[in-house]
């Protein structure tokens, strides 16, 4: 083969790697561009003590089509987290974040998508309930979807096995609830002869441990309530003060964990399952893994639910949320494009499907429940459920009256009868009217002042602030630009009017 020839074929082979070179790297700067390639990346509260087996996330990435970075935080520490990702400019693409404070100061900026534009273009998400969206506007602007929530899960779960060796009825008084955990400490309702037993097992978290479950058993409003024509926070009303008295009286007697203002979810639940207490205020869903768990330890353990407590002599009722849990927003530090934004919220569409619905909501069918009667019911495994399927439920979008999936049939009796007291519950309802109120000192300083009441609250139950003390809080409350607030609010509140 002659030189020239030779030359001629190594310039054409040079050319075609060449080219093929050029063709991979503009198919990888492509795939770089293309968000349909790019994982979904989603920060949420975990509430278990563990993070989950992947096996769910997976099955939702093939139903979808889309994969998934899940980044899980315990749940006290989720608010943290959340501030340092905001504040480092390190957003995921899709943050649970509450709507207030900096998070609220920072959509106003235009920092997050707005989304209602978008929402008729996408058959699922369009069912959204427009009562459930409306409390989550912001200057009439619509950021986020939501998971939907019943109004209120609020109510007592306790040892009934403890209360009939007892001789005890249900609790339908404040008295009579006190009378529940006095007898559960004092007169060894386990019958084992041992001083091992307090009534009540609380954690540190006001709203949905104890605390405001109990003040709305006083008459107490429930965030803010009106008082001589005016809106004021709840710490300032006469019920407030017996619910504190109240929660004091039992803490001074030994009727509840000592440690409670610093006990975790997992450690309050530990204390129910191990028979160490006997009373659990809080959502009366978590009866089904209490019972679960805790008949491992004690076959005999029987538990019950009971929403209906009060004040002796006044009505029911009981505090609500807006209808909604882990608001789902979308950060233009993430989310860069109108492109990639559109992807996330058909993600989202996708996921009201009933069949991806069911799956983060229930599991695999066949593995984790069945359907029976048109109502998906679980397996009596909750460790497995615990592990594999809970968590899962915070990216839940909707509710089974827009997404399609199952409703619950429970075989334990108090689980479902925990259902139905979920909808009495309804009739019954103390709202937050400052909920689509608007005070920009309180967008800005929420945390600061919440941190304040909180302290306060939980420093007089246990007893290291007397009234005077308290008092002396409500005022540094006001200093520290509490009183801007109620007059802010109030303007809003008389313009919505």
């Amino acid at each position: 083969m002659s030189k020239t020839l030779r030359l001629f074929y190594f310039l054409i082979l040079a050319m075609l790697i060449l080219s093929a070179c050029n063709d991979e790297s503009a198919s990888q700067e492509d795939e770089m561009k293309d968000p349909d390639l790019n994982e979904i990346s989603i920060l949420a509260p975990l509430h278990s003590a563990e993070t989950p087996d992947s096996g769910i996330e997976e099955k939702i990435e093939k139903l979808t089509g889309v994969e998934l970075d899940l980044q899980y935080v315990p749940a006290n520490n989720y608010q943290d987290r959340m501030s340092t990702s905001f504040a480092t400019d390190s957003m995921p693409e899709v943050a649970n974040i509450p709507i207030e404070g900096t998070f609220k100061e920072a959509i106003r900026d235009g920092q997050f998508w707005e989304i209602e534009p978008y929402l008729d273009d996408f058959e699922n998400l369009k069912k959204l309930k427009p009562e459930i969206l409306d409390n989550m506007r912001i200057d009439g602007k619509l950021y986020s979807l939501y998971q939907g929530r019943p109004l209120s899960r609020q109510g007592i779960i306790y040892r009934k096995d403890w209360a009939d060796n007892l001789g005890l009825d249900t609790p339908k008084t404040t008295e009579d609830f006190m009378e529940m955990v006095k007898q559960f400490t004092e007169n060894d309702p386990d019958a084992n002869g041992k001083d091992d037993t307090i009534g009540l097992s609380d954690r540190g978290d006001l709203a949905y441990g104890s605390f405001n479950t109990i003040a709305s058993w006083f008459g107490a409003p429930h965030e803010w309530g009106e008082i001589d024509g005016e809106l004021k926070p709840a710490f300032m009303f006469p019920q407030y003060q017996e619910a504190l008295d109240f929660m004091r009286e039992m803490h001074e007697s030994g009727y509840i964990n000592q440690d409670f203002p610093v006990t975790s979810k997992p450690d309050q639940q530990d204390m129910i399952k191990n028979g160490r207490a006997g009373v659990y205020v809080g959502c009366m869903c978590d009866v089904n893994g209490l019972a679960s768990d805790g008949k491992l330890i004690n076959p005999e353990m029987e538990l019950d639910v009971h929403n209906q407590i009060s004040k002796a002599g006044e009505k029911y009722q009981i505090w609500s949320i807006p209808g909604y849990n882990h608001p789902y927003f979308f950060p233009k530090s993430s989310v860069e494009t109108e492109e990639e934004l559109l992807i996330i919220l058909e993600f989202f569409n996708k996921m009201m499907e009933p069949e991806v619905a069911n799956t983060v909501f229930w599991g695999e069918e066949g593995e984790h429940y069945t359907v029976e009667d048109g109502k998906a019911v679980t397996i009596d495994d909750q460790n497995k459920l615990d592990r594999e399927v809970i968590p899962y439920q915070t990216f839940e979008v909707g509710e089974p009256e827009t997404n399609g999936r199952y409703e619950g049939q429970f075989d334990l009796k108090a689980r479902q009868k925990a259902e139905n007291l979920f909808k009495d519950n309804e009739k019954y309802l103390i709202k937050d009217p400052t909920i689509t109120l608007d005070s920009e000192t309180y967008d800005q300083k929420s945390e600061e002042l919440k941190q304040i009441m909180v302290d306060a609250t939980f420093n007089y139950i246990l007893g290291d602030l007397d009234k005077a003390g308290f008092e002396e809080q409500i005022e540094r409350w006001m200093d520290h630009g509490g009183n801007d607030v109620i007059e802010e609010f109030n303007i809003s509140w008389k313009a919505s009017n």
